[in-house]
């Protein structure tokens, strides 16, 4: 992790309808910067909604983060400009990358206090954001997937404002390990085991995972 970890940007939006295939679909995808300080509550921050609530949101997933680092690779990969929010994130932070950060590492976060829950797994959506059907796919591959806090103290959040790690969570699972046994190596039981150790992993995290250890042993 950095020296100094920042909201390098706050990200807000409500859903919008878009065509995808013929068909609509609302998503919350779109999420632009704002210069003011925005109140986050349990679930989501103030003037911020998602679309999907079966796959976004709720108390696990009430912030949605992409490292700002990340933004020079994508650039270059796919030869577009990225807008801040481009990741569909809330927060763009700034010396916090997946291979450092743990599941179950706690932040103060502004007037806030936040726990990291699981890795972001993106979906379709994003693809149907910057019309590149491929690149949800990709993240996933390159394991630059962003993560997702919960909120363990709600309070206002400004851009700009420091993260201070309060608590480096003991067991040691980064994002990028857990990212690994999600999506590359999908039978290492071990590997399963040890995240699902971790009482602070996200419901659905545990539960896919939960389903995949009982297939490898035979249940």
């Amino acid at each position: 992790m950095g020296d100094f970890m920042t909201v390098h940007s706050l990200n807000v939006g409500k859903p919008v309808e878009v065509e995808h295939q013929g068909k609509t679909v609302r998503t919350g995808i779109f999420k632009t910067p704002v210069t003011e300080a925005r109140y986050l509550s349990s679930v989501n921050f103030a003037g911020d909604e998602q679309a999907d609530l079966k796959n976004h949101g709720g108390p696990d997933k009430a912030v949605c983060v992409y490292p700002y680092e990340r933004y020079a690779y994508w650039e270059e990969k796919l030869g577009i400009t990225l807008a801040l929010g481009a990741f569909g994130e809330n927060i763009t932070t700034e010396g916090m990358l997946e291979d450092e950060i743990c599941i179950g590492d706690r932040f103060r976060m502004g007037g806030t206090m936040v726990q990291v829950s699981q890795p972001r797994q993106p979906c379709f959506k994003l693809g149907v954001k910057h019309g590149l059907p491929e690149l949800p796919l990709a993240i996933q591959q390159t394991g630059y997937t962003g993560y997702y806090f919960r909120v363990l103290q709600e309070g206002e959040v400004r851009p700009g404002d420091q993260l201070e790690l309060v608590e480096r969570h003991p067991a040691g699972v980064t994002l990028a390990f857990a990212n690994r046994v999600m999506h590359v190596d999908k039978e290492d039981a071990d590997g399963i085991r040890r995240i699902l150790a971790v009482e602070e992993l996200s419901t659905s995290w545990r539960e896919q995972l939960t389903a995949r250890l009982n297939r490898l042993n035979g249940k």
